[in-house]
Order: C-alpha cells, then sequence, then structure tokens
C-alpha cells in the first residue's frame, strides 16, 4: 500500500496594516528623530550657549598647584633679569642650566655695551594651563634698574617628570585689580559688655600680652601672637560678621617707632556663662 505524501500547510495570519508600516518605517522614524534632536541642540547652543566659565571648567578640570615648578619659573626670571654687561659670561652661565637646543643662547638675551641690572624679589602672581602638563607663570619681579616687570614663563614636565621651559618668556602687563571692596550692610554691635571684651582682648593680642590675653579667650582657644609688638589706640569699627558667630573690629594701632596703622580684625566670640569669650582671632595657627 502506498504511503500516503505530506502535502505542506500554509498559516495565514491577520496583521494590521499600521503595525506593518511601523516596522517597515521604524528605522527611518528612529533617524529622522535623532537628526532632529541633533538640529535642535545646535539651535540651543547657538541662542543660549553654557557660561564659559562652566563650559571650561568641565573642559580643563582643576590640576593641584605645583610649587616645583613655580619655584622653577622663578629662578629663571631671576636669572634672566640679573646681568652685568662687564661680565656677559656670568649672565650666560645662570641661564645655562635652563637652556636646551630648541632655544637661542642667554635664552635670546642680548646684554647692553655697558650697565647692570639686579633682581630684589620675584614671586608667581598668576598661572594657567594651556595644555595638559604645561603651566605658564606669570612672575613678578621688582628690579634696581627697569622698577616692577612682569614676566610669563611656560614650564613643562618632561616624560620623566623633570622640569622644563615649554618656549620663550614674555613681558606682560600687571593682573587686572580694581579699587577696594570693603564689607558692606553689616549691622553694627550694640552689646557694650562684648565690645569691651573685643578691645581688651585685642589690646592684650596685639601688645604681645598673652598671659593677660588668656582670661577672656575660651577654653580651647589656640591664638598666635603677631612679631610686631603695637600699642591700640582706638577702635573705630565693630560689627557683625555674616552669620553672627564672629565680629569685625576695626583699630588703629601704633608701633614703637610711631608708625600708625589702620588695622581690621575678625574675632570668634562665645557667650559662656553670660560672659563674651574668644575663641579665635583673625586666623587659625594650626590650619
Amino acid at each position: 500500500m502506498a504511503r500516503e505524501q505530506t502535502r505542506p500547510t500554509v498559516t495565514i495570519t491577520n496583521r494590521a496594516l499600521w503595525r506593518i508600516r511601523l516596522v517597515r518605517e521604524l528605522p527611518r522614524y528612529l533617524l529622522c528623530g535623532m537628526a532632529l534632536a541633533g538640529v535642535a541642540a545646535s539651535v540651543r547652543f547657538a541662542i543660549a550657549p553654557p557660561p564659559r566659565e562652566l563650559a571650561t571648567a568641565a573642559g580643563r578640570p582643576a590640576v593641584a598647584p605645583d610649587p616645583a615648578a613655580e619655584a622653577y619659573a622663578v629662578l629663571f626670571v631671576r636669572s634672566y633679569l640679573t646681568w652685568n654687561a662687564a661680565e656677559p659670561q656670568v649672565s650666560l652661565h645662570a641661564l645655562e642650566p635652563f637652556l636646551g637646543p630648541g632655544m637661542e643662547q642667554d635664552a635670546g638675551l642680548v646684554l647692553p655695551a655697558g650697565g647692570e641690572q639686579r633682581v630684589q624679589w620675584a614671586e608667581v602672581v598668576q598661572a594657567r594651563e594651556p595644555a595638559w602638563g604645561e603651566h605658564v607663570y606669570t612672575v613678578a619681579a621688582q628690579t634696581d634698574t627697569s622698577g616692577l616687570l612682569y614676566v610669563t614663563v611656560p614650564v613643562s614636565r618632561t616624560i620623566v617628570g623633570s622640569l622644563a621651559l615649554a618656549g620663550y618668556p614674555a613681558f606682560v602687563g600687571a593682573p587686572a585689580s580694581g579699587p577696594a571692596q570693603t564689607a558692606s550692610h553689616m549691622r553694627e554691635v550694640d552689646n557694650q559688655a562684648l565690645a569691651t571684651v573685643v578691645q581688651r582682648v585685642l589690646r592684650n593680642y596685639l601688645a604681645d600680652s598673652s598671659s593677660e590675653l588668656e582670661a577672656d579667650l575660651t577654653s580651647g582657644a589656640r591664638v598666635s601672637l603677631p612679631a610686631l609688638p603695637l600699642s591700640l589706640e582706638s577702635m573705630q569699627h565693630l560689627d557683625w560678621a555674616p552669620g553672627e558667630s564672629s565680629v569685625l573690629a576695626t583699630v588703629q594701632a601704633q608701633d614703637r617707632r610711631g608708625v600708625q596703622y589702620t588695622l581690621a580684625y575678625e574675632l570668634n566670640v562665645v557667650r559662656e556663662q553670660g560672659r563674651w569669650e574668644v575663641s579665635a582671632v583673625q586666623v587659625d595657627p594650626d590650619a
């Protein structure tokens, strides 16, 4: 008996036409959506760009200060600005440790026929990082002939971590500054007992009278006395600092030579058992 031949079957499933179109067109819809999102972001950036300082902070993470690189820049400026035309080899010898095959002899410094210059003091007053691993320091240098000069020095670290000049120096202007801005809208201290304690503390503090000072300090107070003894002449203002846990005292003082100063001190004050005491004066000696 012949085996019955199996016939193929066809299954028909009903699907909604909108589903078929959705599956077929979905990739195109996603691509168009991504393109529209990109256009919207570009338009938003053009109309209201993010603040420059925020963008810079996000693009350039803060880098810890490099004291060795700062000192290197100061040493270079001292050697660069100190010279004697009668002894040019001395200047060359001082600059030699900083130079390399990529820089001119004497860092491009050509001395005049006569004269000399000395650096009285120099220090870093500004720093920026144009690229990772490279700093540009602005060094203020007081010279005996040219006065106060500002010089930028690019400093980088090599692959092995040593310091090196990243280019020639440049004479620049001073960092931007403006008139003094003192605190305003502070509430004046109207408590006479507190004012008396503050004035007594500052008198003993300035006069280096540690034994007398301790009577008005809290048990845990740490105070470092100034090296220059002064006599308190008067207290001009006494105001509450923001938060009113400390006071700001503006005083007039005088040293032994008769030089008078207007000084401002912040004192942390607390009230213990009905009596005002001071827990800190201007600085934390342990910080």
